[in-house]
């Protein structure tokens, strides 16, 4: 039986009834995923000791790129990282807009404490472990508020001096954004750290206060991205795992914006190399097709070169530590030992448990397995989210709710249309899926 707390359990159970990744206690069902784990944890030990790092994850559809993405996101906060996965869009979060880019990385950021608005939670740490740093030394009475903030205002001066150099308007807001509290006013407290954050159309009054004026541009976006990294550090985080996941979709935007896309992750890469953003784990995730296609990294040469690993090789003889990787596609021995390992975490909890690991035991969760991929024109790689969420919705639960339900006697199998994604429909060709069924 899987050592798991009933809360990790409903969350993973309740994301897969949902046909979705589960955000957090990935590892508890993770499958193939081995081969990368020791260097991982290295990678990001180098980072938490003041390194950079980048990786790029290559994989079809179905290949498990989200997963492995959020697993690593979920080891990353165990071991006292913040983590922000970005999805980019052709249209909401453009890769060449950095502006928004970096907006969108703060609104998703999370840590062990905070699934969601991790942000202003470091910075309001931040500022208390300032205030117990002045108040250590003992010169400032803390019953006097006005030279306590004073003190700390220096002190953030001194903690932000490398920043300072290029954009001075990180820690005028910052000490915009402490005054605001110190004085109880919440409204420009609230409109100066989302000027902080990158968000557009911040009231006047509040920009006024903080003696700061335009929006963030594309310019300062990455020196803003430092200053976050060292506010981090400064708390006690390790650092900051950014995902920029599907950035596959630069493929599909005009010449011009594609290459300035392209461009842009030129720019992160460099910077990162140069040892700009310490405390920075970059990852990013794309198809074979982004990576070796003409409408992908090949339109850069120098990008295609940094980026370049020679993949023509068996898999399992794979580097983990290159700077790109390729995930497996998926295999029905690896679902099998998926829905093995989730029947296992839904019992730990259930009502029925010896109900539920009776009737559904190996073989069954086999024959399950069998089905979906058999009936979904044999695409393994695009079975496993119909797979589970059929699993946990029509078996599982239905197991563990009625004492008579027998899945070989009572479920037939059936997969509609409007269950699968627009990318699944297209990938089994599904033209006559409302016609898939199955008696188990």
């Amino acid at each position: 039986m899987t050592d798991i707390s009933p809360q990790r359990r409903d969350e993973i159970i309740d994301a897969l009834r949902r046909g979705t990744v589960p955000q957090n206690g990935l590892d508890a069902f993770a499958v193939g995923l081995d081969k990368f784990e020791t260097t991982l944890d290295e990678e990001l030990k180098k980072v938490a000791a003041g390194g950079s790092g980048f990786k790029a994850i290559r994989g079809e559809y179905g290949c498990g790129k989200t997963f492995f993405t959020r697993w690593l996101c979920d080891k990353a906060r165990r071991n006292g990282f913040v983590t922000s996965e970005v999805q980019i869009s052709e249209t909401e979060t453009p890769l060449h807009k950095l502006e928004t880019v970096y907006r969108r990385l703060n609104e998703r950021m999370a840590s062990a404490d905070s699934s969601s608005g991790a942000l202003r939670n470091i910075i309001d740490s931040w500022f208390y472990a300032l205030e117990e740093d002045v108040l250590a030394e003992g010169s400032i009475d803390v019953n006097d508020a006005d030279a306590l903030l004073a003190k700390t205002n220096e002190l953030l001066e001194q903690r932000l001096s490398a920043v300072n150099n290029d954009s001075p308007m990180f820690s005028t807001a910052l000490r915009g954004y402490r005054r605001a509290q110190a004085e109880n006013n919440p409204a420009f407290a609230d409109g100066i750290f989302a000027w902080l954050a990158g968000q557009p159309n911040v009231a006047s009054a509040a920009k006024r206060f903080a003696g700061v004026k335009a929006d963030l541009d594309h310019f300062g976006a990455f020196t803003f991205l430092q200053g976050i990294l060292s506010v981090m550090r400064d708390s006690g985080h390790s650092g900051l795992v950014v995902i920029l996941d599907e950035v596959e979709t630069i493929q599909r935007v005009r010449s011009d914006v594609r290459d300035k896309c392209l461009n842009a992750m030129r720019q992160w890469i460099d910077e990162i190399d140069s040892g700009r953003f310490p405390g920075l784990y970059l990852v990013i995730t794309g198809t074979p097709a982004f990576f070796d296609g003409p409408n992908g990294l090949q339109r850069l040469e120098p990008l295609a070169q940094r980026l370049h690993v020679d993949f023509d090789t068996d898999s399992k003889f794979d580097n983990p530590r290159a700077v790109q990787v390729r995930l497996s596609p998926f295999s029905l021995d690896r679902m099998k030992e998926v829905g093995c390992k989730i029947r296992d975490i839904y019992s730990s909890h259930a009502q029925s448990a010896e109900r539920v690991t009776t009737l559904c035991d190996d073989a069954y969760i086999g024959d399950l397995a069998n089905a979906v991929a058999g009936h979904l024109g044999g695409k393994i790689g695009i079975a496993p989210r119909i797979f589970l969420k059929k699993l946990v919705n029509d078996v599982l639960d239905k197991v563990d709710f009625h004492d008579e339900f027998n899945p070989r006697e009572h479920y037939s199998l059936t997969v509609s249309e409007s269950e699968l994604t627009a990318v699944e429909r297209e990938a089994v060709a599904a033209s006559n899926v409302n016609d898939i069924e199955l008696d188990l």
